[in-house]
């Protein structure tokens, strides 16, 4: 089954795939949310709802909702890597919603998950950057064909002058050299 209209064709099989990469980085980050915010579930709920769209349910409103919420907590977070974690959740059940048009935002939706998570290693790590780009190199040879040809449909990850910019568009030119 191919998925709305855009600049190309992505399936609800191509659409599992992204979400499982992204909701997978979620999850090894998502205990650093709930350590410092035992009682807001709000992204536990995202990472829940990615889950089920992997595993073979429709995509609903339930991950649109809790994408949405799962933002909101990261916007009420109270340090930086509670943020990231909460808003990687928040990615990995959008990702069911993925577009098929041909700009660079989109792939922010692909690839700012994982960026997070290594940003958040980094930080764990005392804001060591090799920690980051170690969680890199992992998230790109975790990468499945099926995640770097869809990736490769979109344009480069944009650039912005973040350290989470950086490391996506770090991890977007190891995976697109991958090919």
């Amino acid at each position: 089954m191919t998925v709305g209209t855009g600049d190309f064709e992505l399936t609800i099989d191509e659409l599992r795939v992204v979400a499982r990469f992204v909701v997978e980085a979620a999850e090894e980050v998502l205990p650093v949310f709930e350590a410092a915010h035992p009682d807001d579930p709000r992204p536990r709920a995202a990472v829940d709802a990615a889950w089920e769209f992997v595993n073979g349910a429709k995509r609903t409103n339930l991950q649109r909702v809790t994408a949405s919420d799962a933002h909101r907590a990261a916007r009420e977070a109270a340090t930086e890597s509670g943020r990231l974690a909460a808003r990687t959740a928040g990615d990995a059940a959008a990702a069911a919603y993925l577009h098929p048009i041909a700009k660079a935002t989109q792939v922010s939706h692909i690839l700012r998950g994982p960026a997070s998570a290594a940003r958040i290693a980094e930080l764990v790590a005392g804001d060591n950057p090799e920690v980051g780009d170690n969680f890199v190199a992992r998230a790109k040879n975790h990468a499945t064909p099926g995640l770097i040809d869809v990736l490769s449909r979109y344009p480069n990850a944009p650039t912005g002058k973040s350290r989470v910019d950086h490391l996506m568009s770090k991890l977007d030119s190891k995976l697109r050299k991958s090919r």
